[in-house]
C-alpha cells in the first residue's frame, strides 16, 4: 500500500469518526479529540502523549490573549460602562438614525476586534443593543442576523483576529500588517449589514428603551469608559513606535493593565474575583475548541494528514480555489470552528504566495468569510447564542434568511480581496 493511499484512510477514518461522535451528541471538542485519537491509531503512532500535551498548549497565547481581552470587557460591563454608553447614543441621537446605526455599528465592532470572539461581542453588548433596534420596530429575526453578522466580522477585525492568527502561526508569517486590510472591509461590510436589514425601520421609542435598558451607576462618565481604552492604545503604539526602549509587553499583560485600570476608576465596587470565574467560565467551550483544534492540528501533521489536504488544495486549478472559497470556507468553519484556519488556510495561503499574491491581503479576505459558518450546522455556537441573547422564538431558519443578502456581499468582497490582493498590498504599508 503506498504512503498516499495509507494517508487517505488515516483521514477517512478521522473524518468517520468525527461524523459518528456528532452523530451521537457529542460535543465538537470531543469529537475533534476522538477523531485525532483515532487517526493516531491508526497511523501506528498508538496514543502519542507527548504530541497530545504539545497540540494541546499550540494556541496558548491565543487562550491568554482570550482570556484577558474578555476580562476586560467583562470589567467595563460590570463597572457599567457599556450601559452608560448605550444609554448616552441613544438619549442624543434616537432622532438620527444614520448616526445611532453608525455608533451601534462601532458598539458592537469593539468587543469582538479587541478578544477576537463573536460571543463576547454578543454576551457584551448584542443584549442591550438588541432592546434598541427592537424599539425602532425590528423583527427579532432581523435584529439577530444584524448582530451575529456584525459579531462575526468583529472577531475578524484588529487586533485580535483568530483566524488571521491561527493561520499565520502555521505558515511562520508575523502576524504584522493586517490591520487595515481586517479593518476596513470589517466596518464596511458591518455598516452595509446594518443600513440593509435596518433601514425600513422606524425611530426608536425613547422612553420605552430606556425603561427597559439597565441603569448606568452614579458617577460613571465619559472619562471613565475611554481612560481604559486609551491606556491599552498608549501601551501598544509605545510598543511599536519605541521598540528598542519600550518594553514588548504582549496583547495578554496589556489586557491586564487595562483592566486594572477599569477596576482603579469604576464608581462602584467590581467583584473581581467572581468576575475573574464567570470569565473563565463563559469562555470554557472556546478554550476547549482551541485545546482540540491544536491537539487535532498536531495529529494531522504527525500521521500526514494535514501534507495530504495541503497537497490536494495546491493541485487545484486556481480558478476551482478562487470560486470555492465562498462554500469551504464557511463550511469547514461549522465543522471544524477555528481549526479551519491551520487545516485549510495553511495551504491555501502557501499557495497564494507562490502564485504571486499578496498572503496577508489575501489571509485577511478569507478571514472575513470564516466567521459566516458559525451560523452553519453541527456547531452553530454563534448563530444559536445569537437567537438566545435576543430572546427570538421564531425558528432558527428565519435569521438564516435575513443573513443571505449580507452574507453574499461579505463572501463576495472577502473572495476579491483574494483575487485582487496583489493590487491591494499597499494597505499592508500604511
Amino acid at each position: 500500500m503506498s504512503m498516499f493511499t495509507s494517508t487517505q484512510i488515516i483521514l477517512a477514518i478521522m473524518v468517520v469518526v468525527y461524523i459518528v461522535a456528532k452523530a451521537l451528541k457529542l460535543s465538537t471538542e470531543l469529537s475533534m479529540l476522538l477523531a485525532a485519537v483515532a487517526g493516531a491509531l491508526a497511523g501506528g503512532a498508538g496514543i502519542p502523549a507527548r504530541h497530545i500535551a504539545e497540540g494541546a498548549f499550540t494556541y496558548f497565547d491565543i487562550i491568554l490573549i482570550f482570556i484577558t481581552a474578555t476580562l476586560f470587557m467583562n470589567l467595563l460591563k460590570e463597572s457599567g460602562g457599556v450601559a452608560f454608553v448605550i444609554r448616552g447614543i441613544l438619549k442624543k441621537f434616537h432622532r438620527r438614525r444614520s448616526i445611532l446605526f453608525i455608533l451601534i455599528t462601532i458598539l458592537l465592532l469593539i468587543p469582538g476586534a479587541l478578544t477576537g470572539a463573536g460571543s463576547v461581542t454578543v454576551l457584551i453588548t448584542g443584549g442591550m443593543i438588541s432592546v434598541v433596534l427592537s424599539y425602532m420596530g425590528l423583527s427579532k429575526p432581523k435584529i439577530a442576523a444584524i448582530i451575529f453578522l456584525i459579531a462575526g466580522l468583529s472577531a475578524a477585525a484588529p487586533p485580535v483576529s483568530l483566524w488571521a492568527m491561527l493561520t499565520a502561526a502555521g505558515v511562520n508569517m508575523p502576524y504584522v500588517g493586517f490591520f487595515l486590510p481586517l479593518l476596513i472591509p470589517c466596518v464596511v461590510l458591518a455598516l452595509l449589514t446594518i443600513f440593509i436589514l435596518g433601514w425600513k425601520g422606524q425611530s426608536v421609542d425613547l422612553e420605552k428603551a430606556l425603561k427597559e435598558l439597565p441603569e448606568a451607576p452614579k458617577g460613571m462618565n465619559w472619562t471613565r469608559v475611554l481612560l481604559p481604552f486609551l491606556f491599552f492604545l498608549a501601551l501598544v503604539i509605545l510598543g511599536r513606535v519605541l521598540p528598542h526602549s519600550f518594553p514588548i509587553l504582549g496583547l495578554p499583560l496589556i489586557f491586564v493593565f487595562s483592566a486594572f485600570v477599569t477596576v482603579l476608576i469604576s464608581p462602584v465596587e467590581l467583584q473581581i474575583l467572581k468576575i475573574s470565574r464567570d470569565t473563565v467560565k463563559q469562555l470554557l467551550p472556546l478554550i476547549g475548541t482551541l485545546t482540540c483544534v491544536g491537539i487535532l492540528v498536531q495529529i494531522m501533521t504527525l500521521t500526514g494528514v494535514r501534507g495530504l489536504i495541503a497537497i490536494s488544495i495546491v493541485t487545484l486549478p486556481i480558478v476551482a480555489v478562487f470560486a470555492s472559497l465562498f462554500f469551504v470556507l464557511p463550511v469547514s468553519e461549522a465543522v471544524l470552528m477555528w481549526g479551519a484556519a491551520p487545516v485549510l488556510g495553511v495551504p491555501l495561503v502557501l499557495l497564494f504566495n507562490t502564485i504571486g499574491l499578496n498572503p496577508i491581503i489575501a489571509l485577511a479576505g478569507m478571514s472575513i468569510i470564516w466567521p459566516l459558518g458559525d451560523a452553519l450546522p453541527p456547531t452553530a455556537i454563534i448563530g444559536r447564542l445569537t437567537k438566545d441573547t435576543v430572546g427570538m422564538e421564531e425558528p432558527y431558519t428565519q435569521m438564516l434568511k435575513h443573513c443571505i443578502v449580507p452574507a453574499l456581499i461579505i463572501m463576495a468582497v472577502g473572495t476579491l480581496m483574494v483575487i485582487f490582493s496583489k493590487s491591494l498590498s499597499f494597505l499592508t504599508l500604511l
